[in-house]
């Protein structure tokens, strides 16, 4: 996950080779940053919270700070990777644990998981923020693509005054992976990586020891090379998707990681021939 670090990158401006709509959105996400007094971004350690953390930090320093929300259904890979960005960053962290194991709505694992999942969040940082000196605005990582989603934590993200800046000025994922390259963000090129539960079929409960059994398998996995793959817990079935083009040397290691994956506690474990795709567990 390396990109150029450029001059420009260091003062917070996009290097002088930017294409130019993309400096103009980037300059607007910067006034528009500015606008606020004060700013406590939702991370999660994915490329696009990643990136607008960064921003507000290059933009507005100490009065950006970021937040992650400790679960579950989050991996230990990423909660290290936020640590370690906003470490290297000097942006101001805080650890919340919104407990949305505890809502039986969110354990249910209906089509709406999602909200009773952000509602729990948002719910904190909005409490949080409104008992910050001046003020805090709570900001989210949503894009424009995601809008053309079904996302129900969007209702949680509305109900609770959280605002997308880059939704609302237009950013694509593939503008803020370009823009998060030539700003040297390392992780411009990481793959989209949902919580845990989204490997859970709706209907099926959620519960912890399922979330750490496809953490512990999913991690297993990586080990061998691959970046991008899910596990879908299927009852006592794991279910392993990788990206299309990389289902041939999945194959070709089988042998040697499906035993890996029994280890795990399950008792089968079968390859997608068909690859990766969204939405895979429902």
């Amino acid at each position: 996950m390396n990109g150029p670090n450029t001059s420009g990158a260091v003062a917070g401006a996009l290097p002088p080779n930017a294409p130019p709509a993309l400096a103009e959105k980037h300059a607007a996400l910067q006034a528009h940053l500015r606008s606020i007094p004060r700013v406590l971004v939702a991370f999660s350690g994915g490329a696009d919270s990643a990136f607008l953390v960064r921003v507000a930090h290059f933009t507005i320093g100490e009065r950006a700070r970021a937040a992650i929300g400790i679960s579950p259904s989050l991996q230990q890979e990423s909660r290290d990777l936020a640590r370690e960005l906003v470490r290297s960053w000097g942006v101001a962290l805080l650890e919340v644990h919104p407990r949305e194991m505890e809502d039986p709505g969110y354990v249910a694992n209906g089509p709406d998981r999602c909200y009773y999942c952000k509602h729990a969040l948002y719910g904190l940082l909005a409490t949080i923020a409104a008992a910050a000196e001046e003020g805090e605005q709570v900001l989210d990582g949503t894009n424009r693509d995601d809008l053309s989603d079904d996302r129900p934590g969007r209702v949680a993200a509305a109900e609770h005054g959280v605002r997308s800046p880059l939704a609302e000025l237009g950013w694509t994922k593939r503008e803020i992976r370009e823009a998060s390259r030539l700003l040297g963000i390392p992780t411009w090129d990481r793959p989209a990586s949902p919580c845990l539960s989204s490997r859970i079929p709706h209907g099926t409960s959620v519960t912890v020891s399922a979330l750490r059994r496809i953490e512990e398998a999913e991690g297993r996995i990586r080990r061998h090379g691959f970046a991008d793959v899910r596990v879908r817990h299927l009852a006592g079935t794991a279910r392993v998707e990788v990206p299309a083009a990389e289902v041939d040397r999945l194959r070709s290691l089988w042998t040697r990681i499906e035993p890996e994956l029994r280890e795990c506690g399950y008792d089968e474990v079968v390859l997608d021939p068909a690859g990766y795709r969204r939405g895979g567990a429902r």
